[in-house]
């Protein structure tokens, strides 16, 4: 998904089938018409990071070339009506060209929608979407494009434009930006080209260099 939009998938009517496992990596199945985020129960001997593979892949169409992280382990009582439920959410942030694909193909199940407007999904998903928001925004006030959204080499304009996104507002100036960040990326000898005005300085990810952004 692109890093303001949360993928979602509709549940269409189905029996509810028998699962060995009580943890689940992420929503189970309802029969009903609602929305959730995509997930499965854990199979037998399957860990959590190969269940959220395999549910991307076969809810949401999505084979992501990272492995998403953990977020947190959503375990209320009452969460599912179903029963105790515990849901292991993972979260990961994916550039355009990877979500892309779903929209073109048009599925009735599967919508993509930014991050702010996600609301009314099933169980606690709401909340697994804000915190899943929350994560990422705070890895990008700490560290120029920490899930390597933009190729390499970028101008620090593009850099500002995507952390605008993921913030989905920032509340100073492009300039203001550019000096937080200049220590942190590192310099190449190139410069933009067929672009208005002066070439840019190009720039790629110093992944060793941290820092927080104003």
């Amino acid at each position: 998904m692109s890093c303001r939009s949360s993928a979602a998938r509709r549940r269409r009517p189905r029996p509810r089938t028998p699962q060995r496992s009580w943890s689940s990596a992420g929503a189970g199945e309802r029969r009903t018409q609602e929305w959730a985020l995509p997930g499965t129960f854990l199979h037998e001997e399957e860990t959590l990071a190969v269940a959220v593979r395999r549910s991307l892949r076969d809810k949401a169409g999505l084979t992501p070339e990272v492995v998403p992280r953990q977020l947190h382990a959503f375990d209320d009582p009452s969460r599912d009506d179903r029963g105790w439920v515990l849901s292991v959410a993972h979260v990961a942030a994916l550039p355009w060209r990877a979500v892309e694909p779903l929209l073109v193909a048009g599925a009735e199940d599967v919508r993509v929608r930014p991050v702010d407007d996600v609301h009314g999904l099933l169980f606690d998903h709401d909340e697994i979407v804000r915190r899943a928001a929350a994560d990422v925004r705070m890895a990008y006030a700490e560290r120029p494009d920490p899930d390597a959204l933009l190729d390499e080499p970028f101008t620090i304009r593009s850099l500002f434009r995507l952390h605008e996104a993921v913030a989905g507002a920032l509340d100073y100036s492009a300039d203001t930006f550019r000096r937080a960040m200049l220590p942190m990326p590192a310099e190449t000898r190139r410069r933009s080209e067929g672009t208005v005005g002066k070439p840019a300085q190009l720039d790629v990810r110093r992944e060793s260099v941290a820092g927080t952004v104003p």
